[in-house]
């Protein structure tokens, strides 16, 4: 306890230090505080930090209710075979070093990130051309989710005067609101308003984010005034932070969703009984009410209400069932021994759990996890890691369970994420692990291409209704993104999707 304070007390002095020297030197300048790290301006990598931050935008944009407008684009149009998309660029829009966005900008962007791995590689692209100004994509065949896929944050549009001959970038220069002043990775941005903005000019002058990982230090940078946002905090803190009149607390469901990634070729884990069994195990509405405190977040499948056609509405919840966990258990051969763990042929069902404090609910609610497994005889062994550790582990074998906080709304449709997750066998860094399934192929391969809307809501819940009886992912409840805004901030508003923190919307009392 001794040692959390003081290194408490260091964030804030850090905090001070940093902000002391810059912001509260300058007038109308906002503070604001995550728990996401950077290490570069690669889109690739880090994109989702500068979309926030309003430094670069995407051709769409994804509004709140998952809907797709105009952003760099205006307008767009779709040939009847599906094949052909023109996109009308916005007019007038500068970058951040004053050249002017233009088709081959456009098309410059497009193809960088198709060097780099994302939502983008099953893009089925043909070519990429400027016609009379416009951009003009010709695929091999049609691809659905196409216009969701360009309002991703790899897909933003910075300036070709960004990159380096090799290909890094040296500036990023975007077109939104804010510009980049200084970078210091992978804990302090600096971004300033950029007066040549295409839209309504920010009122806020400069934004400085700094990132920390402990949840604690956050809430204490939020109770002490030095941060006037600060992102994904423990529910824990909301107590304290409720008391505070300087602060209010918003909460705010997103498509994300808390759950286990499986190895789904672990000994322990290769049939669907046993993981329905984990699933059996599990209590979410004790998670959901007591530790991250909204009741009825409790997830039995893995898409959350707010991604629509995905979401099964008739789904069954299956609620904990203790006595049906170990009847699955005994069935695939395993009894309990004198210490109450399964046990079969001498082995015992022992499993390592990896998670990460990043999502600060995480290590609490693995603890929660190893005792209600305990009960049906699992028994749980938990590593607190980097975050990096998920996909480290996923990539070299070793990983046997992890808990990760997984978002299947950054395209506002899931399908492109589907696609990329399930594309292999071996699946992604932070979706299943060895698990295929031909009824799933042949229903992503189909759905890609449907352009009948009701075919297309029918072959959603059939993937849908799949993962979650199959469970290669163990869903165990929909996230709750909890933020502390300042008395001295007006108009917060939140995006659900986690792309964008409307900064330019914003004003400050002072």
């Amino acid at each position: 306890m001794f040692k959390k304070g003081l290194f408490a007390i260091a964030v804030v002095l850090a905090a001070w230090l940093y902000w002391g020297n810059t912001s509260k030197t300058v007038d109308n300048s906002l503070n604001l505080s995550g728990p996401f790290e950077f290490t570069s301006q690669d889109l690739a990598k880090n994109g989702y930090l500068f979309t926030r931050l309003q430094v670069v935008e995407s051709l769409i944009r994804i509004e709140d209710d998952a809907a797709l407008s105009p952003q760099l684009a205006t307008a767009w149009t779709q040939s009847d075979d599906g094949l052909t998309w023109t996109f009308t660029l916005r007019d007038n829009v500068k970058f951040h070093n004053g050249d002017t966005l233009n088709a081959a900008a456009v098309i410059d962007a497009i193809e960088r990130a198709r060097t780099k791995p994302g939502v983008i590689k099953h893009v089925p692209f043909d070519t990429i051309t400027e016609q009379n100004g416009q951009v003009v994509i010709q695929l091999t065949k049609p691809y659905r989710p196409l216009l969701s896929v360009l309002a991703h944050y790899t897909m933003a549009i910075a300036a070709p005067a960004s990159y380096h001959a090799d290909g890094t970038i040296g500036t990023l220069y975007g077109t939104g609101p804010y510009q980049v002043t200084a970078l210091t990775p992978p804990h302090k941005a600096h971004v300033s308003r950029f007066d040549e903005y295409w839209g309504d000019n920010a009122t806020i002058e400069h934004v400085h984010y700094l990132a920390g990982h402990r949840s604690e230090s956050r809430a204490l940078l939020a109770e002490s005034g030095q941060a006037d946002l600060v992102y994904t905090l423990d529910p824990a803190s909301i107590d304290n932070l409720q008391e505070n009149p300087n602060v209010t607390v918003h909460m705010r469901s997103i498509p994300r969703t808390v759950l286990l990634k499986v190895n789904n070729e672990h000994p322990l884990l290769n049939s669907p009984e046993i993981r329905q069994a984990i699933s059996y195990a599990i209590d979410r509405s004790g998670i959901a009410e007591h530790i991250v405190r909204v009741p009825g977040a409790e997830a039995y499948q893995l898409f959350p209400p707010a991604l629509g056609n995905w979401h099964l509405d008739s789904y069954a919840s299956r609620s904990r069932d203790l006595g049906k966990a170990q009847q699955l258990l005994i069935g695939q051969g395993w009894e309990k021994n004198e210490d109450g763990i399964m046990s079969r042929n001498g082995e015992t069902f022992t499993l390592n759990l990896t998670t990460y404090s990043d999502r600060p609910e995480l290590p609490v609610i693995a603890t929660a996890l190893q005792a209600q497994l305990r009960e049906a005889g699992i028994d749980l062994q938990i590593s607190i890691d980097n975050s990096s550790a998920i996909p480290a582990k996923h990539h070299d074998g070793t990983l046997e369970l992890a808990l990760v906080a997984r978002n299947f709304g950054t395209i506002a449709n899931p399908l492109g994420i589907l696609l990329n997750d399930f594309a292999r066998h071996e699946g992604s860094d932070w979706g299943p692990m060895n698990w295929s399934s031909t009824d799933m192929q042949a229903l992503l391969k189909s759905i890609t291409t449907e352009q009948d809307e009701t075919a297309y809501q029918q072959q959603a819940q059939q993937i849908a209704t799949i993962l979650a009886d199959e469970m290669p992912l163990i869903p165990i409840t929909f996230y709750t993104q909890l933020v502390a805004v300042n008395q001295r901030v007006n108009n917060f508003t939140f995006d659900p999707f986690e792309i964008n923190y409307r900064l330019s919307e914003m004003t400050l009392n002072d």
